[in-house]
């Protein structure tokens, strides 16, 4: 699969990058998509919250009244969880959400994201750029030049850039990140992924 390489103008430089078939053009497996954003998204979880249970409560454990001949419900203690201010029954416990994958899944959850973004046309490939002094404006003028303002956009660097990443971030809907660090979700969570031409010397290699 080959595409046009563009310049930070969206201008097209007449050049175009190779994308490996074997990376961009599989049989998407959206099994091993589900399972790799499933485990993305846990591993973000904090697991702390916590809900008192009836003998974390303060109060006192003496029984209410008595369990037979007042008329009324049986009932315990004023920790009851049938009662207003009781503990909560079954309640969250501190845990940890995270579980582990086979890298060769991940691999193909990566490549099948990358599959279905080029089949709808979401991917770019552009000439590597630098941003001499972090300036969100130069930022943004790439962005819509690339007619992809406002819009959630994944760009893919093959090395981290100081400068780019902090023009970027105040950039509400802008992602950065480099080649070696992409991943299932990132990839699903843009509406368009752009591919620095050096990213491409490792993404082509996913």
């Amino acid at each position: 699969m080959e595409l046009a390489i563009l310049n930070i103008k969206g201008e097209d430089t007449g050049r175009k990058a190779q994308l490996n078939d074997e990376v961009f053009a599989i049989e998407a497996n959206e099994h091993a998509i589900y399972l790799d954003v499933k485990q993305y998204l846990a591993n973000q979880r904090q697991g702390t919250h916590k809900s008192k249970e009836r003998s974390e409560l303060s109060g006192s454990t003496r029984k209410l009244h008595k369990q037979k001949g007042g008329g009324g419900s049986r009932i315990g203690d004023i920790n009851s969880p049938i009662l207003s201010g009781g503990a909560r029954v079954f309640g969250p416990r501190p845990r940890d959400y995270r579980f582990k994958l086979n890298k060769k899944l991940k691999a193909l959850a990566r490549r099948s994201a990358l599959t279905l973004k080029a089949a709808d046309n979401q991917v770019l490939v552009i000439e590597d750029f630098t941003i001499d002094t972090p300036k969100t404006k130069d930022f943004l003028n790439i962005t819509k030049n690339l007619k992809l303002d406002g819009k959630k956009v994944l760009f893919v660097l093959k090395e981290g850039n100081k400068n780019v990443s902090l023009s970027a971030r105040n950039i509400q809907g802008v992602k950065i990140l480099t080649a070696a660090d992409v991943n299932t979700y990132a990839l699903l969570n843009n509406k368009a992924v752009v591919l620095a031409e050096s990213s491409l010397e490792v993404i082509n290699n996913l």
